[in-house]
């Protein structure tokens, strides 16, 4: 080989670097993107949990809307990139929006938010549901805090009926991205939560049999005091003496 013909062989080579680069820049730029987008999701999703804990849904629903904007946004910027918008960091950001979404309508009675309605991904969407089930222990005690109620009792339905469904799916975690894992917590809160009603139905009970005592006692000593009148006794100890 001459010479020329090795300095020919190379002559596109910085062509094809320079293309190279091009390609990493916008991908870097696009994965920086992804990640500020993820830590925004996340964001707003603690800040909708948090709302509805204490009540606020109007500013929940807010929340709620900003978020489905920039999972929107979010996926179109990303469609060039599939393998970012599938990454770890992105996924578990739309799956705290699916957690989010499913929260608010669990404690509002309202219908399951489907996987198409949000734009969500399979996986991101069942670790988001077993998650939103995890989350509403903390409204069943906040519920029990101020007495029993059957409230709480219908948010342990929908955690029983989240996990019996959770449980059935049965796939590699390659294909759920840890679903099982999520499914393990899930059952372990359940349960603890179920205790927790349970203790709480039992003093609720016993707090209502102690009152119906009380109530029946104050009813006998007060029918006792009328039995016996000690003045009628005195009235009657008087005239006895009189004749």
């Amino acid at each position: 080989m001459t010479m020329t013909s090795s300095i020919s062989s190379i002559v596109n080579l910085k062509e094809i670097t320079d293309s190279l680069r091009t390609s990493f820049e916008a991908r870097t730029q696009a994965r920086d993107h992804a990640l500020q987008q993820s830590r925004e999701l996340t964001r707003l999703s603690a800040h909708t949990i948090r709302a509805i804990h204490r009540e606020e849904f109007d500013d929940a629903r807010a929340n709620l809307a900003e978020m489905r904007q920039v999972v929107a946004a979010l996926k179109e910027y990303l469609a060039p990139y599939p393998d970012l918008y599938f990454a770890g960091y992105t996924q578990d950001a739309v799956k705290e929006y699916v957690e989010a979404h499913i929260t608010l309508a669990l404690v509002l009675g309202e219908a399951f938010p489907t996987p198409a309605a949000l734009g969500a991904e399979d996986a991101a969407y069942t670790k988001g549901m077993a998650e939103a089930a995890t989350e509403l222990r903390r409204r069943v005690l906040d519920i029990l805090r101020r007495g029993y109620s059957d409230g709480a009792e219908v948010l342990l339905e929908h955690m029983d009926a989240i996990y019996t469904e959770l449980v059935t799916f049965d796939y590699p975690d390659a294909v759920t991205y840890g679903l099982r894992r999520q499914t393990d917590l899930v059952r372990g809160v359940l349960e603890r939560t179920r205790g927790d009603m349970t203790m709480s139905l039992r003093q609720h009970r016993l707090a209502s049999a102690m009152h119906d005592l009380m109530r029946r006692l104050d009813l006998e000593e007060g029918g006792a005091d009328l039995a016996f009148d000690p003045d009628a006794e005195d009235d009657q100890a008087s005239a006895g003496s009189e004749n």
